[in-house]
């Protein structure tokens, strides 16, 4: 059905339930001559007549009968399924599906969360703790959070921290028994944790800052986990060096249960990110978790 044929499906059924043009034009809030030129040219694509008029009202043909028949049910399907969407949309209740990895859930959801629960009880958080690069329409999440870095393509991202502080970390116990690396080539003849990326199979690279630029180095080392806090948990146990955003063992480092070396050469990360397709910029659950959960 084009478009012209749907318009002219409305007209017809409030024509039908009003009993008159006249009427069907004030309820649409249109001019009684363009309720009857419309009606017209709907009947000759259908080649049939659908009232027979009368001077002061209008009664259905049998073929008008069929059509109202089959159609009024249909149509009211149609707008009740819209209303119930931009309801949807405007709603403070339902799911919200997040994929995002553990520190996105330990530094910026978990700290506010009391607080949008006591605001939005009806909001249910549907979380998925992971690590690799989802595509979060094929998994039908809503949205998910990740470093500046790591976005999607093609979404609408917006910023929920500010730039976060990465740190190279390695137990007292360690660093006792093979020395404290003081530049990133000394990391050459040290135990390196590595993290593999889910998505992509991967090798993470460790990022250093030069003198005049930022530069990669590929660590080496005999253990590689896919999980970033089994790296840190590796490297409290005195297993080697690994890496973390320093907000994340913030409590071990100043329990010294955790050392932070290579200070000097470490760069900021951009921070987190909520993303999520353009078709999704209106619904009132994300704009509500974005007002909630970004930095303020």
């Amino acid at each position: 059905m084009n478009r012209s044929d749907l318009h002219a499906l409305q007209t017809f059924l409030a024509i039908a339930d009003q009993g008159s043009l006249r009427a069907a034009a004030r309820v649409l809030g249109v001019n009684p001559p363009a309720i009857s030129h419309q009606l017209k040219n709907f009947e000759d694509r259908l080649g049939t007549p659908l009232f027979v008029r009368t001077t002061r009202s209008v009664t259905l043909t049998d073929a008008g009968q069929t059509l109202y028949d089959g159609s009024r049910y249909l149509l009211g399907a149609i707008q009740d399924t819209v209303d119930n969407t931009r309801n949807a949309a405007q709603a403070k209740t339902g799911q919200l599906r997040i994929t995002l990895p553990f520190r996105a859930w330990q530094l910026i959801v978990a700290p506010k969360l009391a607080g949008f629960q006591d605001t939005y009880p009806g909001i249910e958080l549907d979380l998925t703790i992971e690590e690799s690069l989802t595509d979060i329409i094929q998994g039908g999440f809503h949205a998910g959070i990740r470093l500046g870095d790591h976005l999607q393509e093609n979404m609408i991202a917006t910023r929920l921290s500010a730039t976060e502080e990465a740190a190279y970390i390695a137990s007292p116990r360690y660093l006792e028994k093979h020395g404290t690396p003081n530049r990133p080539q000394d990391l050459l003849t040290h135990h390196c944790i590595r993290h593999r990326w889910q998505s992509s199979g991967r090798i993470a690279t460790w990022q250093f800052t030069g003198t005049k630029e930022n530069y990669t180095v590929s660590p080496q080392g005999g253990l590689i986990f896919n999980d970033l806090r089994s790296v840190v948990d590796a490297a409290s146990r005195g297993f080697g060096i690994g890496w973390s955003l320093k907000r994340g063992v913030q409590e071990d480092l100043d329990t010294d249960r955790l050392v932070q070396v290579l200070a000097d050469y470490t760069p900021m990360r951009p921070g987190f990110f909520l993303y999520f397709s353009k078709p999704l910029r209106s619904l009132r659950l994300l704009r509500v978790f974005i007002e909630h959960f970004r930095a303020t």
